[in-house]
């Protein structure tokens, strides 16, 4: 029996061993954050707010049983990824297919900058138009949901039984979710994806199941200038 309430608490009551459960979580918070500029693939630290907030996340996590942490390689999601671990004796691994989409030549800029300079690709990705690649390198709608869906499958069938960690950016996130609840691409995010927010899911051969979303009772403790972050 599985009991869910979104974005406040959970229960579980057994274990189906053909199920793996994960936990997915954003990385802290940046400055580009903060500014609203574009990171994608571009490797920004955390800031002072976004130590602490991965600090709070590995506290809140320390009780649950784990038994592997994935990260994206980008140093925002890894050293947030770092915290959780160290209360659990494992090592990170890190995995360039759990980075955030890549935006090509929007990477490095803030919204108001790509409306002015981009106009029309800027009303395709609001649109969220499913095919739209962004120039440059970057992905389309379509190419991040086939990235993401191999790997949450990849990982998850490695630990059926288990429960592993999965720190990840809001793109990522944003495709996790409506995997789990079957949004079409297209369909505007209702969904919270503050950063370090705990996310857990329930996947089987048969795909992934919201069990609780957007647990932030972590990041309440504190204030957000807290001297000590």
């Amino acid at each position: 029996m599985i009991c869910m309430q979104v974005a406040v608490s959970y229960c579980i009551h057994s274990i189906a061993m053909d199920s793996t459960h994960i936990l997915a979580i954003r990385h802290g918070e940046t400055d580009w954050n903060v500014n609203n500029r574009i990171q994608g693939h571009i490797d920004i630290a955390l800031n002072a707010q976004g130590m602490w907030q991965a600090r709070q996340v590995g506290h809140a996590l320390a009780q649950d049983t784990l038994h592997a942490v994935y990260a994206s390689d980008l140093q925002r999601a890894l050293v947030t990824a770092q915290h959780i671990a160290s209360h659990h004796q494992l090592n990170v691994s890190s995995l360039p297919g759990l980075r955030e989409r890549h935006y090509g030549l929007f990477e490095g800029l803030t919204w108001s900058e790509i409306q002015a300079t981009y106009p029309e690709d800027a009303g395709l990705w609001k649109n969220r138009v499913p095919d739209w690649t962004p120039e440059n390198g970057g992905e389309s709608l379509i190419m991040l949901h086939q990235r993401v869906e191999h790997m949450v499958n990849r990982l998850a069938s490695e630990h059926i039984g288990q429960q592993i960690a999965i720190v990840t950016h809001g793109g990522v996130l944003d495709i996790i979710y409506r995997m789990a609840t079957g949004q079409d691409l297209q369909v505007a995010r209702s969904w919270g994806l503050r950063n370090t927010a705990i996310n857990r899911l329930l996947w089987t051969p048969q795909g992934l199941k919201l069990v609780g979303w957007a647990d932030e009772r972590h990041l309440e403790e504190t204030p957000r200038d807290d001297k000590s972050a």
